[in-house]
Formats: structure tokens, C-alpha cells, sequence
């Protein structure tokens, strides 16, 4: 263990990256250890220098034609390499789609442990990385540390604030690496229909769960929303129960952590709750006065969300006229 040094980030997802070097930056400083970040792509070289303003001590660049689109076996490939050759005693990466894989097999290949999904980083008395992870639904939270190195932790999307860049010193590497060939091929992409705004960027989210009755009634929140400069949300029961909509906020969806939550109808089932405990400002409208949602409000309103939004919708226009 005494031959590891160091702490890699990667993320195949810029912004998570640059919010996963601010992180790393602080641990770094506290150990004295070197913050490398890790850049894959194609025509990627021109990020470098951002990376080393917002924190990073060393770039290695693995700027090649065959890393075009994301593909398991060669960005798997490079980064076994870096971590064989460079021996860094902490790696983290962005909780992706792609990047919670590429972590398990990276943890497989250099016969470690890998601790998913992290919403807290810190360092104990002995210089080890301690995580912490929402568990059993998030009625829990677990502590976890390591016996070997390298760590390997991911890291979801908007859990640390992205650094303010500063000028600074760095040094860009370029990691020479052989491609490994995958073993599928990409035939075609198809881009997603998605929303100008992710909902995990969003300030505002106005949010429905079974209290809406129609699907059609999803206008009144688009326009409330639309007052608050915001965005719509829902709940999983109306995604997976009602198939109303193909994405949810939640544990096992999007979790956010907006300057202003409204739950409109929605009961509060810890799997939601979990999905929003880091929202600055929660204000829960529920007919029940018993729902577990009004436990974690800092407002509540007790009443039908049919009477209750057109008029927060109006009082909103005459404060903003």
C-alpha cells in the first residue's frame, strides 16, 4: 500500500468532472497528495487547460480517433493502464451510466473494492478515504472505508459544487496507451427528445405524484413552473404504475437538490424523499395532513392541489407584475 500516491478523477461528463476535481482538490490539500484529472475522448485537448483551473495538479490526455464515442473495453483499457503505471491510491469517478460500470470492472481488474453512488467524501485519522452512501432505500446512511488501494469510489452528478476557476499551474501528460479493439461495434445513435433544461440543473422544480388525476393536468404545474422560471417533475408511480412519463424524481431516478421544491399531491415515500433531501427550500400541497411529505417541509400546505395551484399561480403574478 506505501507505493500508492496520488488521487485520478475521471468522468466521461464534463460538468460532473470539474464538480468531482473540487472534491478532490480539498482531499488532495489535506493529504499534501498530487490531483490528477483523466481526459478520453477525441478532440478533447482543448479542455486540458479548464481541468488545471479548476484544480488539477496533472492532466494525462488520451486524445485518440478510436475514443470517438464511449465504449467499455478501450476506456476500461486506459484507464487499467494509467492506474497499473501511475499507482494512484484513490480513483473517483462520475456515477454515470457509463462510469458506475467502468468502476466495477476497473475494481475487478486491480483486485480492490469500489463503493458506489458516494454523497460524502472525507479522510480519517489514518489518511483513508471514508464514504458515505444513501442505503435500504434511503432510510439509511452507510459509512465505508477501505482495506486496500487504489479507493475506488463513484460519485453522482451535482454532489459537490463545481470549483471557481483560478490561474494556475499545471502539467498536461500525454498518456501513450494501445486502443484495445471493443467487442461491439456502435452502429447507429439516435439522440433523446430531452428537456432544453436538465432537471437536476434546474433552481425550480415543481413536482406531481398520484394527487394528479389526469395526465392533462400536468399544465397546471407547467405553468406555475413557467412563472418560476422552473422545471416539472414526478414521481415514480407515474412513470412506472401509470407509464404518464418515462423519467422521475426519486432514489432510483433523478436525484436533485433545487433552490425550491414543490410536491404537489405527492405523499412523501422515503424512496422520494431520498431523491430530494438536498433541496434548499422544500413546500409540500397535500389533501392528507397525515402525509409523511409534510415531515420533511419547511412549508406545507393542507389542501386539493386542483384549488391550491391556480391560486399560487395568480398571487405569484400580481407579487411579479
Amino acid at each position: 500500500m506505501s507505493e500508492n500516491k496520488g488521487i485520478i478523477v475521471y468522468s466521461e461528463k464534463h460538468d460532473l468532472l470539474l464538480e468531482i476535481l473540487g472534491k478532490g482538490r480539498e482531499i488532495a490539500d489535506k493529504l499534501q497528495k498530487e490531483l490528477a484529472a483523466v481526459l478520453i475522448g477525441y478532440g478533447v485537448q482543448g479542455k486540458a487547460n479548464e481541468l488545471i483551473k479548476h484544480g488539477a495538479d496533472k492532466v494525462f490526455l488520451i486524445d485518440n480517433h478510436a475514443l470517438t464515442s464511449f465504449q467499455i473495453e478501450p476506456y476500461l483499457n486506459v484507464l487499467h493502464s494509467l492506474a497499473t503505471k501511475y499507482k494512484p491510491e484513490t480513483v473517483l469517478i462520475g456515477s454515470t451510466r457509463n462510469g458506475k460500470p467502468l468502476a466495477a470492472r476497473l475494481a475487478t481488474r486491480l483486485q480492490t473494492g469500489c463503493i458506489p453512488d458516494c454523497n460524502r467524501l472525507s479522510v480519517d485519522e489514518e489518511g483513508r478515504l471514508v464514504c458515505e452512501r444513501i442505503t435500504y432505500g434511503g432510510t439509511a446512511i452507510a459509512k465505508i472505508t477501505f482495506k486496500t488501494k487504489p479507493q475506488i469510489a463513484t460519485i453522482p452528478p451535482r454532489t459537490f459544487e463545481k470549483p471557481q476557476p483560478k490561474e494556475r499551474n499545471g502539467q498536461i501528460i500525454n498518456f501513450d496507451v494501445k486502443i484495445e479493439t471493443p467487442k461491439t461495434e456502435i452502429v447507429e445513435t439516435k439522440p433523446l427528445e430531452v428537456s432544453a433544461v436538465r432537471i437536476e440543473d434546474a433552481d425550480v422544480i415543481v413536482s406531481c405524484g398520484r394527487g394528479l388525476e389526469k395526465k392533462e393536468d400536468i399544465v397546471l404545474l407547467e405553468e406555475l413552473a413557467q412563472i418560476l422560471n422552473g422545471q416539472v417533475g414526478n414521481t415514480r408511480p407515474l412513470a412506472e404504475d401509470r407509464k404518464w412519463f418515462t423519467e422521475w424524481v426519486g432514489l432510483s431516478g433523478h436525484k436533485v437538490k433545487p433552490k425550491l421544491y414543490i410536491a404537489c399531491g405527492i405523499s412523501g415515500v422515503i424512496q422520494h424523499v431520498a431523491g430530494i433531501r438536498d433541496a434548499k427550500l422544500i413546500v409540500a400541497i397535500n389533501k392528507d395532513e397525515n402525509a409523511p411529505i409534510f415531515e420533511v417541509a419547511d412549508y406545507g400546505v393542507v389542501g386539493n392541489l386542483y384549488e391550491i395551484l391556480p391560486a399560487l399561480k395568480e398571487a405569484l403574478k400580481k407579487q411579479l407584475q
